[in-house]
């Protein structure tokens, strides 16, 4: 199948509207999980999406302490060579082995990045990062210009096709400037975080920088199926039960607004998953959105986002939804 693509950046490269995200493939058993996690079913959401037209996985070292990049490195394996996906994942947490519950430490140290690099080449099984970026802004000290310089180096030497960000904020991002150009940021957007729209999404427009969003469905949170006894139900390490959003009273505010979206959903014919992944698509500067899937069937439920138009007057019945339910902060129309 085809999906529209749109030009990441300056990169070179050209993603799908939206993306297939791996941090739920990284399992159980650490401080950001989802919960236990068949590695097959990972696999099959994976290989479902590529069919269905998607072409590019994000994932992260971090995710599973090594895990989901295993899990991706074996669904590239049992893919022809012509179909495998572009391959996006992060560096910059360091973990605990002693300590799997442990949080990891945000720490971008220019002599540990290439280190890294390597371990994720490894573990993915390829000998290219299409797009390599920083998971979190450095909190030991490092100025990000030393980091930003050590990535730069491994995008000359091949390792790396494009280098981005995460979670980083207009000042960050014009310090990496400085150094090198920053192919793509990597923020938090949905209906409910729209913080971004305000300044970061805007700056990358303006400097020619991608921007993929992650958590478009706010962990679920705007989707058909989730509901208050759904959190009760989440496995005791899953880490949505210790996530702001998730809890009283902005949890049921999140649900008012899952609720005030189906009828919209239902006049388009799509899930409200789907539409409210279209609408981080209808922001100008945004490029693509990382979905997450646990299983084929899950795939289904959001795909249709990828060429999904949202009308002027859909758009303002979703600022209305906002506004009534209180959910979330930040601009609310595109």
């Amino acid at each position: 199948m085809s999906l529209p693509k749109r030009p990441l950046g300056k990169s070179g490269l050209e993603i799908t509207t939206v993306g297939f995200g791996a941090w739920a493939a990284g399992g159980g058993g650490w401080a950001f999980g989802w919960g236990p996690q068949d590695d097959a079913a990972s696999i099959a959401a994976i290989r479902h999406a590529v069919a269905r037209g998607v072409n590019w996985i994000d994932t992260a070292a971090v995710y599973g302490l090594g895990h989901s990049e295993e899990v991706v490195g074996r669904a590239l394996r049992e893919l022809p060579s012509a179909e495998r996906p572009l391959v996006f994942t992060k560096c910059g947490l360091q973990w605990d082995e002693s300590d799997r519950m442990k949080q990891a430490k945000r720490a971008l140290r220019p002599d540990s990045i290439p280190r890294e690099c390597e371990a994720s080449l490894r573990r993915l099984g390829i000998e290219r990062i299409d797009l390599f970026q920083f998971h979190w802004p450095d909190v030991t000290g490092i100025p990000v210009e030393e980091s930003w310089g050590a990535l730069a180096r491994l995008v000359e030497q091949g390792k790396v096709r494009a280098a981005g960000v995460s979670n980083f904020d207009v000042a960050l991002l014009e310090r990496c400037r400085s150094v090198r150009h920053v192919d793509s940021l990597q923020p938090p957007f949905s209906a409910i975080r729209r913080g971004v729209a305000a300044a970061e999404i805007p700056w990358c427009a303006e400097h020619g920088t991608g921007v993929i969003v992650y958590s478009p469905m706010q962990s679920g949170l705007l989707t058909d199926a989730f509901s208050e006894d759904r959190m009760q139900a989440l496995a005791a390490d899953d880490w949505r039960r210790r996530a702001p959003e998730f809890q009283p009273p902005k949890l049921q505010r999140n649900l008012a607004l899952r609720d005030a979206l189906e009828p919209i959903a239902k006049g388009k014919g799509v899930s409200v998953g789907a539409l409210a992944v279209a609408w981080t698509l209808a922001w100008p500067g945004v490029t693509g959105a990382i979905v997450g899937a646990r299983s084929p069937e899950q795939v289904d439920g959001w795909i249709g986002a990828a060429d999904l138009r949202l009308d002027p007057a859909e758009l303002d019945a979703i600022a209305a939804a906002i506004g009534r339910t209180g959910a979330g902060a930040g601009p609310v129309r595109p």
